[in-house]
Protein backbone atom coordinates (compact mmCIF):
# COMPACT_ATOMS: atom_id res chain seq x y z
CA UNK A 1 0.00 0.00 0.00
CA UNK A 2 1.30 3.68 -0.69
CA UNK A 3 2.09 5.72 1.84
CA UNK A 4 1.20 8.47 -0.26
CA UNK A 5 -2.03 7.35 -0.65
CA UNK A 6 -2.55 6.73 3.20
CA UNK A 7 -1.60 10.74 3.10
CA UNK A 8 -4.08 11.60 0.74
CA UNK A 9 -6.99 9.69 2.35
CA UNK A 10 -5.91 11.04 6.09
CA UNK A 11 -6.37 14.52 4.41
CA UNK A 12 -9.56 13.65 2.89
CA UNK A 13 -10.71 12.25 6.42
CA UNK A 14 -9.89 15.36 8.21
CA UNK A 15 -11.18 18.34 5.73
CA UNK A 16 -13.85 15.86 4.16
CA UNK A 17 -14.09 18.38 0.93
CA UNK A 18 -12.21 17.29 -1.84
CA UNK A 19 -11.05 21.17 -2.57
CA UNK A 20 -9.55 21.48 0.54
CA UNK A 21 -7.39 17.80 0.80
CA UNK A 22 -5.95 18.24 -3.21
CA UNK A 23 -4.78 22.05 -1.77
CA UNK A 24 -3.17 20.21 1.22
CA UNK A 25 -2.00 17.48 -0.64
CA UNK A 26 -0.70 19.85 -3.68
CA UNK A 27 -2.72 17.37 -6.20
CA UNK A 28 -5.21 18.02 -8.11
CA UNK A 29 -9.06 17.06 -7.24
CA UNK A 30 -9.06 14.73 -10.32
CA UNK A 31 -6.04 12.75 -8.90
CA UNK A 32 -7.09 12.82 -5.21
CA UNK A 33 -10.34 11.16 -6.41
CA UNK A 34 -8.43 9.13 -8.10
CA UNK A 35 -6.47 7.52 -5.89
CA UNK A 36 -8.96 7.14 -3.17
CA UNK A 37 -10.96 4.78 -5.25
CA UNK A 38 -7.80 2.92 -6.20
CA UNK A 39 -7.47 2.79 -2.74
CA UNK A 40 -11.54 1.52 -2.01
CA UNK A 41 -10.85 -0.95 -4.84
CA UNK A 42 -7.73 -2.04 -2.89
CA UNK A 43 -9.49 -2.74 -0.01
CA UNK A 44 -12.75 -4.24 -1.13
CA UNK A 45 -14.91 -1.31 1.19
CA UNK A 46 -16.33 2.17 0.46
CA UNK A 47 -14.84 4.80 2.70
CA UNK A 48 -16.63 7.80 2.24
CA UNK A 49 -19.92 8.76 1.06
CA UNK A 50 -20.41 11.32 -1.41
CA UNK A 51 -23.00 13.06 -3.00
CA UNK A 52 -22.93 16.58 -4.75
CA UNK A 53 -22.55 18.44 -1.18
CA UNK A 54 -21.36 16.42 0.89
CA UNK A 55 -18.56 14.06 1.85
CA UNK A 56 -18.24 11.76 4.72
CA UNK A 57 -16.65 8.74 6.42
CA UNK A 58 -18.22 5.13 6.12
CA UNK A 59 -18.23 2.87 9.34
CA UNK A 60 -15.44 1.25 7.26
CA UNK A 61 -13.42 4.86 6.60
CA UNK A 62 -13.99 5.62 10.26
CA UNK A 63 -12.28 2.19 11.41
CA UNK A 64 -9.86 3.09 8.59
CA UNK A 65 -8.72 6.12 10.09
CA UNK A 66 -7.02 4.42 13.11
CA UNK A 67 -4.60 2.27 10.90
CA UNK A 68 -4.22 5.03 8.79
CA UNK A 69 -2.63 7.59 11.00
CA UNK A 70 -1.00 4.82 13.03
CA UNK A 71 0.85 3.34 9.64
CA UNK A 72 1.33 7.19 8.81
CA UNK A 73 3.47 7.78 12.49
CA UNK A 74 5.23 4.51 12.15
CA UNK A 75 6.48 5.07 8.88
CA UNK A 76 7.84 8.20 9.77
CA UNK A 77 9.76 6.61 12.69
CA UNK A 78 11.41 4.05 10.53
CA UNK A 79 12.11 5.78 7.96
CA UNK A 80 14.01 8.75 10.01
CA UNK A 81 15.79 5.63 11.46
CA UNK A 82 16.72 3.90 8.46
CA UNK A 83 17.91 6.56 6.42
CA UNK A 84 19.11 9.47 8.80
CA UNK A 85 22.92 8.99 9.48
CA UNK A 86 23.13 12.39 11.30
CA UNK A 87 22.83 14.32 14.31
CA UNK A 88 20.09 16.56 12.26
CA UNK A 89 16.44 15.52 12.40
CA UNK A 90 14.38 15.32 9.48
CA UNK A 91 10.99 14.85 8.43
CA UNK A 92 7.62 16.81 9.34
CA UNK A 93 5.28 17.68 12.43
CA UNK A 94 1.96 19.15 12.79
CA UNK A 95 0.71 21.74 15.60
CA UNK A 96 -2.77 22.83 16.77
CA UNK A 97 -3.67 26.02 17.94
CA UNK A 98 -5.31 29.41 18.50
CA UNK A 99 -4.84 32.24 16.25
CA UNK A 100 -3.56 34.28 19.38
CA UNK A 101 -1.05 31.33 20.27
CA UNK A 102 0.19 31.20 16.94
CA UNK A 103 1.44 34.35 16.92
CA UNK A 104 2.82 34.61 20.97
CA UNK A 105 3.56 31.44 22.84
CA UNK A 106 4.08 29.46 19.13
CA UNK A 107 5.98 32.41 17.61
CA UNK A 108 9.01 31.95 20.00
CA UNK A 109 9.01 28.51 20.17
CA UNK A 110 8.96 28.47 16.51
CA UNK A 111 11.81 30.48 16.06
CA UNK A 112 14.11 28.58 18.26
CA UNK A 113 12.65 25.10 16.45
CA UNK A 114 13.54 26.56 13.30
CA UNK A 115 16.87 26.86 14.41
CA UNK A 116 17.78 24.46 16.00
CA UNK A 117 16.18 21.68 13.56
CA UNK A 118 15.66 23.15 10.60
CA UNK A 119 15.43 19.72 8.40
CA UNK A 120 12.12 19.80 10.23
CA UNK A 121 8.88 20.55 8.61
CA UNK A 122 6.33 21.97 10.79
CA UNK A 123 2.52 21.97 9.80
CA UNK A 124 0.70 24.36 11.48
CA UNK A 125 -3.48 24.61 11.77
CA UNK A 126 -4.72 27.47 13.67
CA UNK A 127 -8.53 26.95 15.34
CA UNK A 128 -10.81 26.96 18.32
CA UNK A 129 -8.68 26.51 20.82
CA UNK A 130 -11.13 24.03 22.66
CA UNK A 131 -10.66 21.70 19.89
CA UNK A 132 -7.26 21.20 20.62
CA UNK A 133 -6.98 18.67 22.86
CA UNK A 134 -9.53 16.31 20.70
CA UNK A 135 -7.27 16.71 17.77
CA UNK A 136 -4.30 15.24 19.54
CA UNK A 137 -6.58 12.42 21.18
CA UNK A 138 -7.57 11.52 17.35
CA UNK A 139 -4.40 11.70 16.31
CA UNK A 140 -4.95 14.40 13.71
CA UNK A 141 -2.15 16.55 15.42
CA UNK A 142 0.96 15.90 17.37
CA UNK A 143 1.55 18.53 19.50
CA UNK A 144 -0.86 21.12 19.98
CA UNK A 145 -1.74 24.23 22.27
CA UNK A 146 -4.25 24.96 24.82
CA UNK A 147 -5.45 25.61 28.54
CA UNK A 148 -4.93 22.46 30.69
CA UNK A 149 -7.95 21.13 31.81
CA UNK A 150 -8.95 19.89 35.74
CA UNK A 151 -8.92 16.42 34.46
CA UNK A 152 -6.33 15.58 31.38
CA UNK A 153 -7.57 12.45 29.50
CA UNK A 154 -5.71 8.99 30.00
CA UNK A 155 -2.67 8.82 27.69
CA UNK A 156 -2.07 12.91 27.27
CA UNK A 157 0.77 14.41 28.53
CA UNK A 158 0.85 18.06 28.92
CA UNK A 159 3.77 20.27 29.45
CA UNK A 160 2.67 24.20 31.07
CA UNK A 161 4.47 26.55 29.11
CA UNK A 162 3.01 30.00 31.03
CA UNK A 163 -0.38 31.55 32.84
CA UNK A 164 -2.71 33.77 31.56
CA UNK A 165 -5.18 35.48 33.98
CA UNK A 166 -8.91 35.61 33.18
CA UNK A 167 -10.48 39.35 33.05
CA UNK A 168 -14.19 40.41 33.07
CA UNK A 169 -13.97 42.91 30.27
CA UNK A 170 -16.44 45.71 29.10
CA UNK A 171 -16.62 48.09 26.14
CA UNK A 172 -14.38 51.32 26.78
CA UNK A 173 -17.60 53.67 26.81
CA UNK A 174 -21.23 52.79 27.59
CA UNK A 175 -23.52 52.45 25.10
CA UNK A 176 -26.45 50.55 26.46
CA UNK A 177 -27.78 51.53 30.17
CA UNK A 178 -27.36 47.84 30.95
CA UNK A 179 -23.76 46.92 30.18
CA UNK A 180 -22.03 49.02 32.60
CA UNK A 181 -17.82 50.05 32.59
CA UNK A 182 -17.21 49.76 36.22
CA UNK A 183 -17.92 46.44 38.36
CA UNK A 184 -21.31 45.79 40.00
CA UNK A 185 -20.95 45.82 43.84
CA UNK A 186 -24.05 43.94 44.05
CA UNK A 187 -25.46 41.00 43.20
CA UNK A 188 -28.81 41.67 41.97
CA UNK A 189 -26.54 44.38 39.31
CA UNK A 190 -24.61 41.47 38.42
CA UNK A 191 -28.09 39.27 37.08
CA UNK A 192 -28.48 42.34 35.12
CA UNK A 193 -25.70 42.31 32.77
CA UNK A 194 -25.75 40.72 29.70
CA UNK A 195 -22.80 38.15 29.22
CA UNK A 196 -20.98 36.93 26.38
CA UNK A 197 -19.02 34.26 27.40
CA UNK A 198 -17.28 30.52 25.67
CA UNK A 199 -19.79 28.46 24.58
CA UNK A 200 -17.66 25.63 26.56
CA UNK A 201 -13.57 25.28 27.54
CA UNK A 202 -11.82 25.54 30.29
CA UNK A 203 -12.81 29.32 31.03
CA UNK A 204 -16.42 28.40 30.59
CA UNK A 205 -15.67 26.06 34.01
CA UNK A 206 -13.92 28.86 35.79
CA UNK A 207 -16.51 31.38 35.13
CA UNK A 208 -19.19 29.34 35.82
CA UNK A 209 -17.63 28.20 38.98
CA UNK A 210 -17.01 31.88 39.83
CA UNK A 211 -21.01 33.00 39.78
CA UNK A 212 -21.62 29.56 41.49
CA UNK A 213 -19.39 30.89 44.14
CA UNK A 214 -20.88 34.35 44.36
CA UNK A 215 -24.24 33.26 44.47
CA UNK A 216 -25.25 35.35 40.55
CA UNK A 217 -27.57 33.11 37.79
CA UNK A 218 -25.69 35.56 34.85
CA UNK A 219 -27.92 36.81 32.10
CA UNK A 220 -26.17 35.17 29.44
CA UNK A 221 -26.40 37.36 25.85
CA UNK A 222 -24.58 35.31 23.66
CA UNK A 223 -22.35 31.69 23.95
CA UNK A 224 -19.55 32.31 20.93
CA UNK A 225 -16.48 30.29 20.27
CA UNK A 226 -13.28 31.89 19.91
CA UNK A 227 -11.98 34.52 22.23
CA UNK A 228 -11.64 36.97 19.69
CA UNK A 229 -14.88 36.88 18.77
CA UNK A 230 -15.73 37.77 22.64
CA UNK A 231 -13.12 40.85 22.64
CA UNK A 232 -15.22 41.93 19.53
CA UNK A 233 -18.68 41.39 20.43
CA UNK A 234 -17.73 43.34 24.05
CA UNK A 235 -16.05 45.96 21.79
CA UNK A 236 -19.00 46.84 20.41
CA UNK A 237 -21.18 47.58 23.38
CA UNK A 238 -23.04 44.20 23.56
CA UNK A 239 -22.43 43.01 27.11
CA UNK A 240 -19.59 42.21 29.48
CA UNK A 241 -17.02 38.96 28.63
CA UNK A 242 -14.52 37.48 29.80
CA UNK A 243 -11.20 36.43 28.35
CA UNK A 244 -7.31 34.93 28.99
CA UNK A 245 -4.96 38.03 29.60
CA UNK A 246 -3.03 36.96 26.55
CA UNK A 247 -5.94 37.07 24.28
CA UNK A 248 -6.72 40.93 25.18
CA UNK A 249 -2.64 41.95 24.73
CA UNK A 250 -2.33 40.58 21.38
CA UNK A 251 -6.04 41.64 20.00
CA UNK A 252 -6.31 44.67 17.97
CA UNK A 253 -9.45 46.18 20.26
CA UNK A 254 -7.20 46.07 23.21
CA UNK A 255 -8.24 50.27 23.28
CA UNK A 256 -11.48 50.18 22.71
CA UNK A 257 -11.75 47.58 25.87
CA UNK A 258 -12.08 48.30 29.56
CA UNK A 259 -11.02 45.54 32.34
CA UNK A 260 -12.94 45.34 35.05
CA UNK A 261 -11.75 45.19 38.74
CA UNK A 262 -13.62 42.17 40.04
CA UNK A 263 -13.49 40.75 43.26
CA UNK A 264 -13.02 37.79 43.83
CA UNK A 265 -10.66 37.09 41.24
CA UNK A 266 -11.14 34.87 38.54
CA UNK A 267 -8.97 31.25 38.55
CA UNK A 268 -6.24 31.58 36.40
CA UNK A 269 -5.71 28.73 34.14
CA UNK A 270 -2.46 27.01 33.07
CA UNK A 271 -1.13 26.87 29.32
CA UNK A 272 0.87 24.53 27.75
CA UNK A 273 1.61 21.62 25.07
CA UNK A 274 -0.66 18.51 24.69
CA UNK A 275 0.69 15.41 23.10
CA UNK A 276 -0.19 11.28 23.14
CA UNK A 277 2.55 10.24 25.71
CA UNK A 278 3.26 7.33 23.24
CA UNK A 279 4.07 9.71 20.48
CA UNK A 280 7.19 11.14 22.24
CA UNK A 281 8.96 8.29 20.93
CA UNK A 282 9.01 10.38 18.28
CA UNK A 283 12.31 12.25 17.80
CA UNK A 284 10.63 15.12 16.19
CA UNK A 285 7.99 15.29 18.35
CA UNK A 286 10.35 15.03 21.43
CA UNK A 287 12.34 17.63 20.11
CA UNK A 288 9.81 20.29 19.84
CA UNK A 289 8.75 19.06 23.37
CA UNK A 290 11.59 19.50 24.97
CA UNK A 291 12.56 23.08 23.75
CA UNK A 292 9.52 24.69 24.69
CA UNK A 293 10.55 26.48 28.14
CA UNK A 294 7.82 27.45 31.34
Amino acid sequence: MNIRVLKHFLALSDSLHFGRASDECHISVSALSRNIRQLEDELGVSLFHRDNRTVTLTREGQKFVEYARETSTQWSLIRHELTDNSDQLNGEISLYGSVTASYSFLYDMLSRFRLAHPGIEIKLRTGDPENAIAHVLDGKEDISLAARPDNLPRHLAFKPIGVSPLLFIAPLEQQLPNVPTSAPQKRSDWEKIPMILSESGVSRVYVDDWFRKVGVTPKIYAQVTGNEAIVSMVSLGFGVGVVPKIVLDNSPLVNRIRVLDVQPELESYNIGLFALQKNLKNPMVEAFWSLALM
